[in-house]
């Protein structure tokens, strides 16, 4: 993912996200799914407040948020729906997602973050919840500070060890990896 950065923001090359069926398919569908009544699954996970496509920043990351909900017991979660089937596995990448998500609605909401929600649009709607730890939240600001240094230093940064997502990445054709 850092490899991302680099091409991104030291060597200027866009990804030209918009050109890639998948990334279109699933922001249709994250804009019909903010536009339907969901009131069921938040019922079932104890919604009492809910802010729909949020666009949060704070020093390190930004993200847009498809739903942040506050719940009952005070604490907030993102939801995150996903245009895929649930294939009795949560990915890392999709866990490391709502991780970004968490910090982000601590720094903006100031309020505890503990788990997150995926819903696998194609699943019939599923929900998922995912367990958010203290853990969880270090290790992604340690990927910010490995990110900040590759940025700051236009250091190449090493290669993922998952050579699968290098498939569908809008960089491998000039990746030197």
């Amino acid at each position: 993912m850092s490899e991302v950065y680099f091409f991104e923001h030291v060597l200027a090359i866009p990804q030209y996200e918009e050109r890639k069926y998948k990334v279109m398919r699933g922001r249709d569908v994250h804009d019909k799914k903010l536009e339907q009544n969901k009131e069921y699954l938040r019922r079932r996970i104890g919604v009492t407040e809910r802010y729909l496509d949020q666009y949060i920043t704070n020093e390190r990351m930004r993200g847009r948020v498809d739903e942040v909900v506050m719940l009952a017991d005070g604490s907030m979660a993102p939801i995150d729906y996903k245009f895929a089937h649930y294939d009795e596995r949560v990915y890392e990448t999709y866990k490391t997602q709502l991780f970004c998500y968490a910090l982000l609605i601590e720094d903006n909401f100031g309020r505890e973050v503990n788990k997150g929600y995926l819903v696998y649009t194609r699943s019939s709607n599923k929900l998922i919840e995912v367990d958010i730890s203290a853990r969880d939240k270090q290790m992604v600001l340690g990927c910010t500070k490995e990110i900040e240094d590759i940025l700051d230093n236009n250091r190449f940064p090493k290669s993922t060890k998952y050579k699968q997502r290098c498939v569908d990445c809008t960089y491998r054709n000039i990746c030197v990896k």
